[in-house]
Order: C-alpha cells, then structure tokens, then sequence
C-alpha cells in the first residue's frame, strides 16, 4: 500500500474528526457516510449531465434536488415530532388541522387542500374516519355530498399535538433569521400559488403543455 494513500486517509479522518458530523463513540460506518457525504456534495449536476450530452439548467436542477432533499428530511422529522401521536404521523395530521381551520369541508376539497390525489386523500380520510377523529354529515343542499368535521376526540389530539408541531417545524426551519425565514416563506407561497393552479385547472395535461405556461 501506497504511503501517500495512507496520509490522505489520515487526513481525511482529521477532517472528518474536525466536523459536526464526528460526535462521541462515532463508528467506521459514520466515517464512511461522511465521506460519501462530502463526495456527493462535491458533484455538480451540471458536470453530470454534460458528460452525458444533455443540456441542464444548474438552478432549476438544484432547486428540484433541495425541494425534493427538505420533503424527505421533513417527513422523518415529522415522524419522529409525532411519535406520541402514532395516529397522525403520516399525512393524517395535515388533514387534522386542515379541518380545524376549516370546518365542514367535502372530502374533494379536503383532498384538494392538500394537494393529493383522490385515492391517497380518500384512505387518509379513512383512517381518521376509523380513529375517531372525523365524522361526517350529509350536506344540508347537496345530500349526495359529505361534510367533514373534528369529533371531541379529534379536537383532543389536536390540541395535544400543537406543541410537538410547533416544535418540528421550528426545527425544520433550522437556523434561519427572522428575515431569511420571512423571504423563504414568500417564496414558497409563490411557488405553491403557481402549483396549486396547476393542480387544479391542468392536472391532465401532459409535461409539454404545463411546460408552455412557464
């Protein structure tokens, strides 16, 4: 074995003991996630398709990956800030506070407020059917339609669970300002506002349709 290769693996452990990653009876195994860490972070998109002969836009590629990365750190966190409340963990508490928000909602909108499709949205509504913490009336014009509202129980874990939610989000907001957060948020609502026309006036259309509206 190469000496310099030993030397770069030293350095790379001073590195790698340097950084926030390393904590207290830290393993090979974190070391190795470290490292595949930096190497990914390392990686241009851009450089990636090049090599392949594609055109990319670097910004819009990278704000995909961000957007996507945030949604799967956040439901982990979620999960773990709701781990008392097995119950709503998963999509449930979204739709939870939705209605108590907004009373007396149908289900479609219910479903459309939080921007799933009709299958995934129906099953949720199902279990919190099932848990209790929903019921539903007859609409008093349209008797074909349901009307949904929290159950005692329902306004129960609700106010349960405020501070666990209060608490996620506080951290998935991170280390933010006050302003930083505030120029986030404005951000994201303009970029909701344009996907929430999409959803509900072309969510038929194919990509070269919806891309025509850019």
């Amino acid at each position: 074995m190469k000496t310099d290769f030993i030397i770069e693996l030293l350095h790379q452990v001073k590195e790698f003991e340097n950084s926030s990653a390393c904590k207290p009876n830290c393993s090979v195994e974190d070391f190795r996630m470290w490292m595949n860490d930096k190497k990914y972070k390392a990686e241009s998109p851009t450089t990636l398709f090049q090599n392949e002969n594609h055109q990319v836009s670097f910004t819009e590629n990278e704000i995909c990956k961000q957007v996507l990365l945030l949604g799967r750190y956040s439901k982990q966190l979620i999960r773990k800030g709701l781990s008392n409340f097995p119950e709503l963990a998963n999509e449930e508490f979204t739709y939870l506070y939705r209605l108590k928000d907004e009373p007396y909602l149908t289900k479609i909108q219910l479903i459309e407020r939080n921007g799933h499709e009709k299958q995934t949205g129906t099953q949720i509504i199902r279990r919190l059917l099932e848990a209790g913490f929903v019921e539903e009336k007859n609409d008093e014009i349209d008797k074909r339609s349901k009307r949904l509202s929290l159950t005692d129980k329902g306004n129960e874990y609700f106010h349960q669970s405020v501070e666990n939610v209060n608490m996620t989000s506080k951290i998935l907001t991170g280390q933010l300002d006050p302003e930083e957060k505030a120029k986030l948020l404005e951000l994201l609502r303009k970029l909701n506002d344009f996907h929430a026309h999409l959803y509900s006036e072309y969510r038929g259309e194919d990509m070269n349709a919806i891309l025509k509206l850019i």
